[in-house]
């Protein structure tokens, strides 16, 4: 069975609502990345980089949350585009994964979690995450879905990140970008959005809120022990 490694952050959002909407059988494995256990030899065997989310398909694993969702809907066939469409869905996918993504992260970190404040790095962190959003924005006019005329992992992609879109913009959260407000609540409304948050509801993660969990999330920021 297909062994999902979770913990309930953005990226590994993406793939429980791919795994939501498909209703693909599959064992949660939560990793507590605040306890530090990404940097375990067993988790590295499966993800050398460390990071969530991972998954094990039987003997074939599959690390950083792009790769999965394309492995995943070319295995079952499910939440693709037409051959027609499939150079454009590269297109979003990489750019939600190399963009939106990304420097929604370092934005939220530089806000809420940097032991200092650094202002120019705030502000080209939330200048460039607006910036993607905009593009988002300007793509979605006329648009009911990312690429093409169906719902596909383009849409799964974006919405694990967009579903925090208040922590990651702040203030009015997406008032600025209605286009993209008018397709997440479309996105959002799907039982399936509603079945993802509850994965791993039931677990227990350390919240990070002292050294140890700072040097487990931000290894390279310290000097090795």
């Amino acid at each position: 069975m297909l062994k999902f490694f979770y913990h309930p952050t953005p990226n590994p959002l993406k793939v429980a609502l791919f795994l939501a909407e498909t209703d693909l059988p599959y064992e949660l494995v939560p990793v507590d990345t605040a306890k530090g256990e990404q940097h375990t030899p067993e988790f590295r065997a499966i993800n050398p980089n460390g990071k969530l989310p991972a998954i094990d398909d039987d003997g074939t694993a599959v690390f950083d949350s792009t790769a999965i969702l394309m492995y995943l809907s070319e295995k079952t066939g499910k939440l693709g585009v037409a051959p027609e469409h499939r150079g454009e869905l590269l297109s979003w996918l990489m750019f939600i994964a190399s963009g939106l993504g990304p420097f929604s992260g370092q934005n939220v970190h530089f806000h809420h979690v940097a032991p200092e404040d650094v202002p120019y790095a705030k502000n080209r962190y939330m200048r460039e995450t607006e910036r993607h959003y905009q593009v988002l924005n300007d793509h979605l006019k006329g648009r009911e879905f990312i690429v093409g005329d169906s719902y596909s992992i383009a849409d799964v992609s974006a919405w694990g990140w967009i579903i925090r879109a208040p922590r990651v913009l702040g203030g009015e959260g997406l008032a600025k970008f209605p286009e993209v407000d008018r397709w997440f609540k479309f996105v959002n409304a799907r039982p399936a959005a509603a079945k993802a948050e509850q994965i791993g509801k039931n677990e227990t993660f350390k919240t990070p809120n002292d050294e140890a969990a700072m040097r487990a999330l931000y290894p390279s920021n310290y000097t090795p022990a």
